[in-house]
């Protein structure tokens, strides 16, 4: 059975993945590199160094359960419009050229943006969507991004931005405000059970130039509610409804522009469920599913097998 390699190190993660063509089924080994409390990042060298060390044992892992596969894709660069300038790319550039080259078996490059959006499509099911536009959002640690995704005979889909954040990122967003309420790193999931036990429900005004963001305020507003005694609770719950606003206000500008496409959301701050109520309830919007929304090789697994046109 033809299946195809995926490899993903982003600053966080490491992630490899084994597409099957025929079956469609998905296998993944990755592991989160820790980061020391307090902490809210990494440095790339120490990313990149957790890379080295856990790719070898994933990629065996893998293969053991999978096979040899007939082609390699793997992340080179964070999105498709910029070259690569960080270091824990190229730790997958390594080990997809290594494995490419004892298997006489082709590669291919992708950004990990483009990963991203083609795991929501695949976990999601949604398999028309490759030949038609859409609007996605990506909505991480890293970017917050509105794209426009349309068809491309390459690999599956060409990607152009069109808006963001000027600033603050969603995900930086929430784990600096996790920082403030002594939240393990990443702060995502605790930040969501601490904002669920609270009773309010903010309307803050979004900071939106055209259709850009601004997220900055978020991060100055908790820091004066908690200041001023605010409950932590309050202070996560703020936190995720500005960043709902924001989103909200964000795909209605880019919807007005471009009018009728659907929306799927793709990132690691998407599975929050405060987001995706609201998006689902507003927009009728698709999300990756559990497990492919943060950090993941499967999307590239998927674009090599598309690449590859086996």
């Amino acid at each position: 059975m033809p299946w195809y390699l995926g490899i993903d190190t982003s600053n966080y993660t490491t992630s490899c993945a084994a597409y099957h063509s025929e079956t469609g089924a998905l296998l993944q080994q990755r592991r989160l590199r820790p980061v020391k409390p307090g902490e809210i990042g990494l440095r790339q060298s120490d990313a990149l160094f957790a890379h080295v060390r856990r790719l070898p044992g994933l990629l065996e892992a893998l293969c053991a359960e999978a096979g040899q596969p007939v082609a390699v894709g793997y992340s080179a660069r964070p999105r498709d419009e910029e070259g690569s300038y960080m270091p824990c790319f190229l730790a997958g550039e390594l080990a997809a050229s290594a494995a490419a080259g004892v298997l006489g078996a082709p590669k291919y490059a992708f950004s990990h943006q483009a990963g991203h959006v083609a795991a929501a499509l695949h976990s999601a099911g949604l398999d028309a969507f490759w030949q038609r536009a859409f609007i996605a959002f990506h909505v991480s640690g890293g970017t917050t991004e509105a794209l426009l995704v349309e068809p491309d005979a390459r690999c599956g889909f060409a990607i152009r931005r069109l808006a963001g954040s000027l600033d603050l990122k969603a995900g930086q967003a929430v784990d600096r405000v996790g920082a403030m309420l002594s939240l393990p790193f990443p702060a995502g999931p605790s930040l969501e059970r601490a904002a669920l036990l609270s009773r309010r429900v903010y309307t803050p005004k979004p900071a939106l130039k055209g259709m850009d963001c601004c997220l900055s305020g978020v991060e100055n507003r908790c820091a004066r509610m908690l200041a001023d005694g605010e409950a932590p609770c309050n202070v996560a719950r703020y936190c995720l409804d500005h960043l709902r606003c924001t989103l909200d206000a964000m795909l209605r500008a880019v919807l007005r522009e471009y009018p009728g496409l659907p929306v799927v959301f793709a990132g690691g701050v998407m599975s929050n469920s405060v987001l995706r109520a609201h998006m689902r309830e507003q927009f009728d919007a698709y999300f990756a599913a559990d497990g492919y929304s943060s950090d993941n090789a499967a999307g590239v697994a998927v674009l090599a097998a598309r690449a590859d046109g086996r």
